[in-house]
């Protein structure tokens, strides 16, 4: 792992940790095992890091979207997307952390924004196919992602406090979003 890579696994964990507001640049760099001047080498200052940070999380969300087949149905590809998204937080707690604490901060900048919208960029067109072909409720694209968004950070948030969790829960939280956005 260099420097860099080292710095940003660092930052995640003392931010997830003690929060961001908690967490200066220079328990950052002491964790990481480096001087401040390296740190600032690589981040101007804490609001480059967290958004870097943010950035990093959205592209390795991305491999969920490996899974996607587009010549499934509509349903299938829907069903494929939510399981893989709610298995790469819990696979992430970290990460999962990370973007509840962030998602909505003024921190992460428009353009952190817009490159994290790539991420989604195969649930946009899922969504829009599923409209066209009238399987999906013809509600603003971006409702429809906040809505989705929301049953994923609720669900994880129940899931990372359960002490046991019922192998069902995942079906059902994703059987009843579905039927709250289908046609």
């Amino acid at each position: 792992m260099n420097k860099k890579d080292t710095i940003l696994l660092s930052a995640l964990k003392l931010l997830t940790e003690k929060g961001v507001h908690n967490t200066p640049m220079s328990a950052i760099a002491k964790a990481a095992g480096t001087g401040m001047g390296t740190i600032y080498n690589y981040f101007p200052n804490k609001e480059i890091l967290i958004n870097e940070i943010y950035i990093n999380i959205k592209e390795n969300e991305r491999s969920v979207f490996q899974a996607f087949d587009s010549t499934q149905p509509i349903k299938t590809q829907f069903e494929v997307y939510y399981t893989e998204i709610i298995d790469f937080y819990i696979n992430n707690p970290m990460s999962f952390s990370f973007m509840e604490q962030l998602q909505a901060s003024p921190i992460i900048t428009e353009d952190s924004k817009m490159e994290g919208l790539k991420a989604v960029d195969s649930v946009l067109k899922l969504l829009e196919k599923g409209q066209q072909d009238r399987i999906i409720k013809g509600v603003e694209i971006d409702e429809l992602l906040l809505f989705i968004g929301g049953a994923v950070l609720s669900y994880l948030r129940w899931y990372f406090n359960q002490t046991e969790v019922n192998k069902k829960s995942l079906y059902n939280q994703k059987q009843m979003v579905w039927d709250a956005i289908k046609e």
